[in-house]
């Protein structure tokens, strides 16, 4: 077995379209994330993105993306923006993890959404990942959450009407391409990292650079997708993710806080969830988290790993120092409610703090979000 490690942007035609045949083996790789122009759009912007790409037999059997720091110390393509990570490789494909990290000139590769049949022996925790299953269709999804979830159903289309009789009427617009739709949503998002202590992800000019460039994206088995709810003229939630052909990944939603009373998230998602069924979607995978919309929505979840892959080396062990016993603590906070419930309190608390000193966030509404993060 032959391991030759490029950068995204030497991938060719050849390289690229085995790469999506690849993925249409198995429907576990149907994660946009996992898509090839998702790794190639992160090459553009990040020097240390590689592919492995793996022949046996002089046959392309599977590519292994990651992001390549100092030191050897790897993580997947995109870290910390990606719901779903890994390689796509055909099922009989047996990789020797020590020969894999040492052609990548890897001393450890860290992941967090790991795909669940992927390296088992190295996972060092699995979790759930919440999905919108429209697989039979939105009508049924609607039936399932019924049941699972007393009224989440019948109070959001309240709710959604009551929006419509005191602001204006409620209208969807799905697959827009809108640039100042995509200013507002940035700066929500950006205002909710902020308001509630998280890191604030559009600071860095390079996921907003990403983001941009994923919108203007619409193949048959790839595409960026922006999805905006309206009351009257005025917008009051949206998402920003990607798809595939069959799933649409959770990846940036917000509103308007100024409308919070008329629960726009559920809105939102429950009207996206009726356009993407009727567009092909299978899955909405809302990505690992707890969350309460999610519980409220979800009608199945998959599950992703932690955990690492690594050689005997002292890069490696200095990683696991560093790292594992911080994610340890994470983790067991976030596992349990008693421990997450304060913790979150006390990031909110923060994050009203820190953002009374700040200046106003730069994005204002109407204008694009390249010219808000220079």
């Amino acid at each position: 077995m032959e391991i030759t490690v490029v950068h995204p942007g030497d991938l060719g035609e050849p390289e690229t379209s085995a790469w999506r045949t690849l993925l249409q083996s198995s429907y576990e790789l149907a994660n946009p994330f996992l898509c090839p122009e998702f790794t190639i759009a992160v090459g553009r912007l990040r020097a240390d993105a590689r592919v492995a790409v793996i022949e046996d037999d002089g046959k392309i059997v599977g590519f292994f993306p990651f992001q390549r720091h100092a030191l050897g110390v790897g993580r997947p393509v995109g870290a910390g923006l990606t719901d779903a990570q890994g390689g796509v490789f055909r099922r009989e494909v047996e990789l020797d993890v020590f020969h894999l990290l040492k052609a990548c000139g890897l001393s450890v590769w860290e992941f967090d959404h790991l795909l669940i049949d992927q390296f088992p022996a190295h996972h060092a925790g699995r979790y759930p990942s919440p999905i919108m299953d429209l697989r039979s269709g939105y009508d049924a999804y609607v039936s399932e959450v019924k049941r699972s979830s007393g009224k989440t159903i019948k109070s959001t289309l309240y709710k959604e009407r009551k929006l419509g009789r005191d602001i204006g009427e409620v209208r969807h617009c799905y697959a827009t391409t809108d640039l100042t739709a995509f200013g507002t949503l940035l700066r929500w998002k950006s205002e909710q990292y902020r308001r509630t202590g998280r890191t604030d992800r559009f600071a860095w000019p390079w996921v907003v650079q990403l983001v941009e460039g994923l919108l203007h994206i619409d193949t048959p088995g790839f595409g960026g997708v922006l999805d905006m709810i309206y009351a009257g003229d005025r917008p009051v939630a949206g998402h920003f993710g990607l798809r595939s052909d069959t799933v649409l990944a959770g990846w940036f939603p917000a509103y308007d806080p100024a409308f919070a009373r008329y629960s726009p998230g559920l809105v939102h998602h429950l009207a996206m969830a009726r356009e993407a069924a009727e567009r092909g979607i299978a899955v909405i995978d809302m990505g690992r988290g707890e969350k309460e919309y999610k519980d409220k929505l979800k009608n199945g979840e998959f599950l992703v790993a932690e955990g690492r892959l690594a050689r005997s080396t002292p890069v490696a062990g200095l990683q696991w120092l560093l790292r594992t016993p911080l994610r340890a603590v994470r983790n067991t906070v976030l596992a349990h409610p008693a421990l997450r419930t304060p913790a979150d309190r006390m990031l909110k608390t923060y994050g009203r703090l820190s953002s009374s000193l700040r200046r106003p966030p730069a994005v204002e509404r109407g204008k694009p979000p390249m010219d808000a993060f220079p």
